[in-house]
């Protein structure tokens, strides 16, 4: 079963520096139809003009993940931890029992865009941590690249959930498949470009998620690059 949610149906924020759409509720957007996915809680695609920026702010218990799109995303964090990250660069911050960060665009004329992803960790109360990784576009390029995994097999960065986050750049002939077990769906997120979903043609900010189903079939992609889920129901 395929539950398709458009980009122009998604929650909108724009204060002039910040334009953010929102998969589900977030801050003054609220539906509750959308309130995530399992434990999939927030993908929130922002776009933050040059030298502008999230002010310090505090997280508790939620496993924050910032992947990248274009430009440059400056993080500070009371943990210590301070980088600027780029095309490729994925980032696990491990809120815990609290952490306080900053993110800016850490350009002076150029905006940033990247997806901020939200997953409600399975234990509250945890050590606040930190991590981040580079998967560059040949590693992603016509197959499904592992970024996010519970145990950080294959060189992903470690969540604190039972949830598996891959990556894919697809165009063309490209075709890729992820099986679904028992007990598991998947949501999957077009960051930009087209590409069906077991049929189902999807642009850039669709999403969907995919229930009852034996496998996730990515196919007929232009320019396509994916974010795909594998949840537990």
């Amino acid at each position: 079963m395929l539950n398709v949610r458009k980009s122009q149906d998604r929650g909108v924020a724009s204060f002039g520096w910040l334009r953010s759409q929102h998969t589900f509720s977030f801050g003054h957007y609220y539906d509750p139809q959308h309130m995530g996915v399992g434990p999939l809680r927030v993908i929130n695609e922002d776009r933050v003009a040059p030298g502008r920026g999230f002010d310090p702010h505090s997280h508790q218990n939620m496993e924050i993940i910032s992947y990248v799109l274009d430009g440059a995303l400056e993080h500070k964090d009371s943990m210590g931890n301070g980088s600027v990250l780029r095309y490729g660069d994925v980032q696990r911050m491990s809120a815990g029992t609290g952490v306080t960060h900053s993110e800016y665009n850490g350009s002076k004329t150029e905006p940033v865009h990247f997806l901020q992803i939200w997953v409600i960790p399975a234990e509250a109360g945890n050590t606040p941590g930190y991590e981040e990784k580079h998967f560059d576009a040949d590693s992603k390029r016509g197959r499904l690249r592992l970024i996010a995994s519970n145990d950080g097999r294959d060189g992903s960065v470690s969540l604190r959930q039972d949830v598996a986050i891959l990556a894919s750049i697809l165009d063309g002939a490209d075709a890729v498949s992820h099986p679904l077990q028992a007990g598991r769906q998947a949501y999957v997120q077009v960051a930009r470009g087209s590409v069906t979903v077991n049929g189902c043609a999807l642009q850039a900010g669709d999403a969907v998620q995919v229930t009852e189903e034996a496998v996730v079939a990515l196919a007929d992609s232009r320019d396509a690059e994916v974010l795909l889920f594998d949840l537990p129901v």
